[in-house]
């Protein structure tokens, strides 16, 4: 299923055609390129090679609304390879003393508001780029990587995008970048290419990512997040720990209770909060600790993807994918069978209820980190959170039907939405908030 991207996605995007990856294939040393892009949007059709040729300066005037997120994985996607198992720092593995996973992914949030009191060194390194793409081999390009990544996020997600115009151009242009990532990295089993990805490609993806980290990005997109991590205290960690939740759409497609879910969410969506904060920045009049901030930026993630779960029940089903707690399902007295079926019973209305009321109470909880961040960045923020909430609002009006009908905010809500979470942008941290969550 799509992830929800926390703060940079906004709710009604129609992502599931719209990037291209290629599957590339490797004979001795020679890399062969197969694929190509298509991208329809309303009367607009644009082919696009499934690489960039080499960047022209004076082609800047055409317009490039749109533009194919190609994943070059450099080595073959075959496959029938036994999946790898979990490695990354949240992750359990045999012979650990049981814990959960709100205390394992916890452990994790700890680190990473340690990380953000660091101050960026002020020292840009050069990017080490791949002499075999056309990529810039300076930082004299940067700008126009970013403002590619810009393009992409004004696309996908227009009302975040908007929101991002508030805040600092170092910020916006962080931020657009990791957007992009994340975009890619869930379209390599949620796009149009999913069926050719296997495990030994996500390893791939995370060996660029570890590239990227280190100053080497592969291609322009890269090049705008590789720039970004020399400049904000971010941390490689929730970078992994996205690409092992997508390792988790590939191998599994049950969870036994809303412990084993709530990891998943963590790992598609609350890395993104994870990885924003440091960007975003904390108010410097805010008394609100640093961890609480963080589970704060964390809830939002859970509560966006809950939310992404119950709207798209009958989509997953469809795909035979069951993103429920099937011990709750149980004492609700429903089955896969049930969901399959997809008829709305009362006792689906009731489990329901009690599935809504969770999520509403992770964006509760989020609140109150939101106005603790710097005040140019509360905006979009904001506005993610109103509208996703909204999303439950619309189940509830649906009869509780998401096997057949699909939850949407219309756009005269949407609308309506943006003066409130401008409103709430301006509210000032609050003095007496220093719960350390």
């Amino acid at each position: 299923m799509s992830v929800t991207l926390l703060w940079v996605v906004s709710p009604n995007s129609q992502l599931s055609n719209c990037f291209g990856f290629v599957d590339s294939v490797r004979e001795e040393n020679r890399l062969f390129y197969s694929s190509r892009f298509l991208y329809q949007h309303q009367t607009r059709t644009a082919v696009f090679n499934s690489r960039p040729k080499q960047f022209n300066n004076n082609n800047n005037k055409q317009k490039r609304n749109s533009y194919p997120l190609d994943t070059d994985l450099r080595h073959p996607c075959s496959s029938g390879i036994d999946l790898p198992e979990i490695s990354c720092m949240v992750a359990s593995t045999a012979g650990e003393v049981a814990m959960s996973s709100e205390e394992m992914v916890y452990n994790v949030v700890l680190k990473q508001a340690a990380l953000v009191n660091k101050q960026p060194s002020g020292v840009t390194r050069d990017l080490d780029v791949n002499p075999d793409i056309a990529l810039p081999g300076t930082l004299s390009l940067l700008s126009e990587a970013y403002d590619r990544c810009g393009e992409v996020c004004a696309e996908y997600a227009k009302t975040f995008y908007l929101g991002t115009l508030l805040m600092t151009p170092e910020r916006r242009r962080a931020i657009w970048a990791i957007y992009v990532w994340c975009r890619r990295t869930d379209e390599l089993v949620d796009g149009p290419n999913a069926s050719h990805i296997t495990p030994t490609a996500l390893d791939r993806w995370e060996s660029r990512l570890e590239d990227l980290f280190q100053g080497r990005p592969f291609d322009m997109l890269d090049a705008g997040l590789s720039d970004t991590v020399t400049k904000f205290p971010v941390d490689i960690q929730p970078f992994r720990d996205m690409i092992e939740g997508m390792r988790m759409d590939l191998r599994k497609s049950r969870y036994k209770n809303f412990d084993e879910l709530y990891l998943y969410c963590y790992y598609v969506a609350g890395t993104v909060g994870l990885m924003s904060v440091p960007v975003m920045g904390i108010a410097p009049d805010s008394q609100a600790t640093t961890e609480s901030v963080y589970n704060a930026a964390l809830a939002l993630g859970i509560a966006n993807q809950l939310t992404n779960i119950l709207r798209g029940v009958g989509e997953d089903a469809q795909r035979g994918r069951v993103y429920l707690p099937q011990d709750e399902l149980a004492q609700a007295g429903l089955s896969d069978d049930d969901i399959f079926a997809g008829e709305v019973t009362n006792k689906w209305r009731n489990f329901m209820k009690n599935q809504i009321k969770r999520a509403r109470m992770f964006f509760d909880m989020a609140e109150n980190g939101v106005t603790e961040l710097s005040e140019a960045s509360r905006w979009p923020v904001w506005a993610s959170l109103l509208l996703y909430r909204q999303i439950l609002d619309e189940i509830e009006a649906n009869d509780y039907n998401n096997f057949t009908k699909r939850a949407y905010v219309s756009k005269a809500k949407k609308i309506a939405a943006l003066p409130i979470a401008y409103a709430k942008s301006l509210l000032r941290p609050s003095r007496i908030y220093t719960s350390k969550a």
